[in-house]
């Protein structure tokens, strides 16, 4: 694809400000059904927005967290609409850019679980605006203004464009910021054979991996997380997840002589959930991970808040949901390993710390 001329110029102003978290890529609006059913049947959608990598810009401002979404939208009401809404959770959204010529994409799903086969998803974004981001219509120096910068495989897939983009992004550099990269394996994305060895490219990139055992299985063949590891040697730190098996991490941030060049091994059981719709878990992981990280917590309490975050997605109807707050997280978080494995979380469990805190407040 080509770019666009000067409406969709890059910014040249190098006096941004820093953030924790940037997240780059591309953000559609979503229209969820108001009732159970085929896509054929359902009479009324509501609108939302979805978008991995906006997603974890949201979860991560609603979290305390400074976070700018970089992307492409169409100058049209949807793409104020993303705007607008995403600005809303406290994510700065300065550096999107408007596309005059291209659509913001859009899609819409049914109620059920993505993981049966009564699933439908249908995606209008062939030719969006954000299909056609590059090096030279993104604003780069934005991209580059946090401590982290969140990807996802997503984006690759899009075009050859925004393929050269994540390239470039993934490159070594110096100044580089920390490079998060979620697979997010799409097989429906990729028309090129090759879109899992692209993938393993840009993961060997990045600083922190998240990877689905089961996305890597059917990408790469791989089984299990050391064979996943044995193919992803360079990340410092790389998380493989098993869903409601839980997840396991490796972090080569370890004393010396402790540990093999792959890093210690760490695995921290999923919550036990009561699930209003499984979606968004992955990207409410990512975040949870991504928060604790900034924070400098041990690598078991970033899992913790992993599956914390992803709780809070799962007990939801939507995409997002609101995080529970820092201290509740935190509390969960240091439960004994007894009480975290038997502990379980339904709708609104992320309300009643804040619901109890009132209630000390106004006697």
């Amino acid at each position: 694809m080509t770019s666009n001329g000067p409406a969709g110029a890059a910014s040249s102003d190098a006096d941004i400000d820093t953030v924790e978290v940037v997240a780059l890529g591309e953000s559609m609006v979503t229209f969820l059904p108001t009732r159970a059913g085929r896509l054929a049947d359902v009479p009324s959608f509501e609108r939302g927005i979805g978008g991995a990598e906006s997603n974890v810009a949201c979860v991560l401002a609603r979290a305390g967290h400074s976070a700018r979404w970089v992307g492409r939208v169409g100058a049209d009401g949807f793409g104020d609409h993303l705007v607008e809404a995403i600005a809303a959770y406290g994510v700065d959204t300065s550096a999107v850019r408007r596309d005059p010529d291209r659509p913001t994409g859009v899609y819409f799903r049914t109620a059920g679980d993505r993981a049966t086969a009564a699933h439908e998803v249908a995606y209008y974004r062939a030719g969006s605006a954000a299909s056609a981001m590059t090096a030279r219509n993104v604003d780069l120096a934005a991209a580059r203004s946090g401590r982290v910068l969140h990807l996802s495989g997503i984006t690759a897939a899009l075009s050859d464009d925004c393929l050269a983009l994540m390239r470039e992004l993934t490159a070594p550099r110096p100044g580089r910021p920390l490079v998060s990269f979620d697979v997010n394996h799409r097989p429906g994305l990729w028309r090129d054979p090759e879109g899992p060895r692209v993938l393993l490219d840009l993961a060997r990139g990045a600083d922190i991996v998240f990877v689905g055992d089961d996305e890597a299985r059917a990408a790469w063949g791989l089984h299990g997380a050391r064979a996943i590891r044995e193919a992803l040697p360079e990340p410092d730190v790389l998380v493989v997840k098993y869903g409601k098996g839980g997840a396991v991490v490796f972090d080569k941030d370890v004393p010396e002589g402790t540990e093999d060049a792959t890093g210690t091994a760490t695995f921290v059981r999923a919550l036990r959930v009561d699930v209003v719709a499984a979606v968004g878990a992955g990207d409410a992981f990512a975040a949870g991970f991504l928060s604790a990280t900034l924070r400098g917590l041990p690598v078991r309490d970033r899992l913790r808040h992993g599956h914390l975050m992803a709780a809070a997605a799962l007990t939801v109807p939507g995409d997002l949901a609101e995080p529970p707050a820092r201290g509740h997280a935190d509390r969960l978080a240091a439960l004994d390993d007894r009480a975290w494995e038997t502990l379980r979380l339904g709708p609104g469990w992320t309300e009643a710390d804040a619901r109890a805190a009132e209630e000390v407040r106004t006697p």
